[in-house]
């Protein structure tokens, strides 16, 4: 990654009132491999991206080797970015709680029981599907139905079990509408029960 191997998450107080950059722009710079807009683009979004890694890995060194991670798939993958598919701000913050994610799976033997818990917390009159799949959770099941969900899907459920985040957060964080992440994780969780093989009846 140009030039960046610390972390800096405090603002530069200089006294002036700098507009805020177009983070759309920068993007558009850094995939033609411009530094200095790469940089821009760390310092306008490494707090926010720091932020959001430490709510989901808790660990304070964790979360800075994740943001530099970040970065740096921002980076190399910056030439995928489709402007017309969405904001540079909500894909690189989608990245990042991807990251964040599979840092807390890849290091947390126990993490399937927050899902566990979350499922017991979730509470939706549509079928009381928490109280029906706690009974059949099993670490093994569990990863295996996950993957059967729909990306969205995932990172949803992910998002507000493995980082609890409120639906509020968890819409913000995936740039979609609030009621359309409710409704895939309230649409997740019946998948869960019905690849559960858990009977609403």
């Amino acid at each position: 990654m140009p030039g960046r191997e610390t972390v800096v998450y405090m603002p530069d107080h200089d006294g002036g009132a700098a507009p805020a950059p177009d983070l759309d722009e920068l993007m558009a710079r850094v995939a033609r491999g411009d530094q200095a807009a790469f940089g821009d683009l760390y310092d306008a979004l490494a707090p926010l991206v720091h932020g959001l890694v430490l709510r989901v890995v808790r660990d304070p060194a964790q979360s800075e080797e994740v943001t530099q991670e970040v970065f740096l798939e921002v980076w190399q993958q910056a030439r995928r970015f489709d402007a017309d598919r969405g904001r540079a701000r909500a894909w690189i913050t989608v990245m990042a709680h991807r990251r964040a994610v599979d840092r807390v799976r890849a290091a947390q033997a126990a993490t399937d029981r927050d899902l566990r818990q979350g499922i017991r917390e979730y509470r939706e009159s549509y079928d009381d599907v928490e109280h029906r799949v706690e009974v059949a959770l099993e670490s093994e099941r569990v990863n295996k139905a996950l993957e059967s969900l729909t990306e969205v899907q995932k990172q949803a459920i992910r998002l507000a079990y493995y980082g609890g985040y409120t639906y509020g957060e968890v819409a913000d964080a995936l740039g979609l509408p609030l009621g359309t992440v409710k409704t895939r994780i309230r649409d997740g969780m019946i998948r869960l029960r019905d690849v559960l093989g858990v009977s609403h009846g």
